[in-house]
């Protein structure tokens, strides 16, 4: 039998830029989760979004009592990370908590949700461009503070190796291949001889026999939110692109003024696209902790968040190439006009000398 707590994260991209200064005053810099191993250095910048207290309705999954917390980023997203601590049983059956439901029968999900209207509501005008509340990325991380008999994490895990693979995947353990049980476990990290850290696509496993799980959490809450943020800003870039290519195909007309209007709004989402980037990319600076670095590396490759950034910078390159040709379209129709203009101006001279002779 393990014991320990399930972690449920939940990342909502609800705007384009939150402004820290406009924030409600009860909201509070959340304090740095991330703990630094004796080894790594003691001057990293931890990463501080604002904490929101929304005084919850009580929230229970499996007839635990649940600890939710609500953090607010400048990148415009909100985070829901839901804590079920007291969890025992052996690993197994932790599967049920995969899928979790409230007391009422209500997904996890839709209470999260619910958190996230009530955080952008305290925000105000301090959230820029609200999108709504949409589908969260959620992820989940099974952490385990007692092992029963064992103390050495890694001796435990390959007896149970199955079983964790199993969790993980939720799958049961005896359908998994080898090649799966090898690809569950290419990024496992760890750091002392009882410690643990084994993320994988949709669900982590945390072994800590201290129960100090939080800093990891925080690394997995960061990688989720980038991973949030860049499909968003994908599907935005998508979009825009669509449109930008269906004004291409159009019939262009004589005059540019709609034309001047689609590259005022491309050339504000190329601004917006690499401002969103960067400080997504950013939002990871305090992983100077040559350790939790390890283990955002491990994540952010199953995450595949290279991939979706090399992803946005194609689409914002599109994007400039798209610009280039609409800007050279509205100077042929600018010069068009002028031209136009220039043959009328002479020709109403010819005609108004003509007629006064």
């Amino acid at each position: 039998m393990v014991r320990g707590a399930v972690v449920y994260l939940y990342a909502f991209d609800v705007g384009s830029e939150v402004v820290v200064a406009g924030v409600d005053p009860a909201a509070r810099p959340a304090t740095p989760d991330a703990r630094r191993k004796p080894a790594g250095p003691t001057d990293v910048v931890a990463a501080r979004p604002l904490e929101i207290e929304l005084s919850p309705a009580p929230i229970v999954v499996a007839g635990l009592p649940a600890e939710p917390v609500v953090r607010v980023y400048g990148v415009g997203v909100v985070t829901v990370t839901v804590r079920v601590p007291g969890v025992s049983g052996e690993l197994p059956a932790w599967r049920q908590f995969h899928r979790p439901t409230t007391a009422d029968g209500r997904p996890l999900t839709e209470a999260a949700r619910e958190l996230c209207r009530r955080a952008c509501d305290r925000l105000g005008p301090a959230l820029r461009d609200p999108v709504g509340v949409g589908e969260p990325e959620a992820y989940t991380a099974f952490c385990l503070a007692d092992l029963g008999d064992e103390s050495d994490a890694a001796r435990w895990l390959e007896v149970n190796r199955r079983a964790a693979a199993g969790l993980l995947n939720d799958q049961a353990p005896d359908r998994l291949s080898n090649d799966q049980l090898a690809e569950t476990f290419r990024h496992r990290r760890s750091f002392t001889a009882g410690d643990l850290v084994v993320p994988d696509w949709d669900a982590a496993l945390v072994v800590d026999p201290a129960g100090e799980f939080d800093d990891v959490v925080t690394v997995f809450e960061l990688a989720n939110l980038q991973l949030e943020e860049l499909r968003a800003l994908d599907a935005t870039l998508d979009r825009y692109l669509d449109r930008a290519y269906d004004h291409l195909a159009g019939r262009p007309g004589l005059w540019p003024g709609r034309w001047a209007a689609v590259l005022r709004e491309l050339r504000r989402l190329r601004v917006d696209a690499s401002k969103l980037a960067d400080g997504v990319t950013n939002v990871t600076k305090f992983v100077g902790d040559w350790y939790l670095a390890r283990v955002y590396l491990a994540v952010r490759e199953r995450f595949h968040l290279d991939d979706w950034r090399t992803s946005v910078d194609q689409r914002v390159a599109q994007l400039d190439r798209v610009y280039e040709l609409i800007r050279g379209e509205v100077s042929e129709r600018r010069m068009f006009v002028l031209e136009l203009l220039v043959v009328v101006l002479i020709a109403v001279e010819l005609l108004v000398a003509l007629l006064t002779r």
